[in-house]
């Protein structure tokens, strides 16, 4: 499967956990084989539109909530969003995050 639906996967499952359900119980609550739903999680899968609206339901957030995955993205993408920000910030404000990042 693509990037989209491995994205779609990842929001379903950090969403899922933010609700505090197993796999198991929202494929319980779902009706659907939780092996079905550990797919869609790893973009195997792509879920049909009747799942799509029942997996918001149930997670209680819209379905467009569903395709914010725009956080998302490889190391390489961050490291030059980073660098973009650290490039136009001044001294100080590099100080800033630079004590952030190793106070982590």
């Amino acid at each position: 499967m693509g990037e989209i639906s491995k994205k779609l996967g990842l929001r379903i499952k950090e969403l899922r956990e933010k609700k505090g359900f197993t796999q198991l119980k929202l494929a319980e609550i779902l009706n659907m084989e939780a092996s079905n739903l550990s797919k869609i999680e790893r973009g195997i899968q792509i879920p049909k539109e009747e799942s799509l609206e029942n997996l918001s339901k149930a997670l209680e957030v819209d379905v467009k909530e569903l395709f914010n995955y725009g956080h998302f993205t490889d190391k390489k993408n961050l490291i030059t969003k980073i660098n973009k920000i650290l490039e136009i910030a001044d001294d100080k404000t590099v100080q800033k995050y630079y004590q952030l990042l190793i106070n982590l």
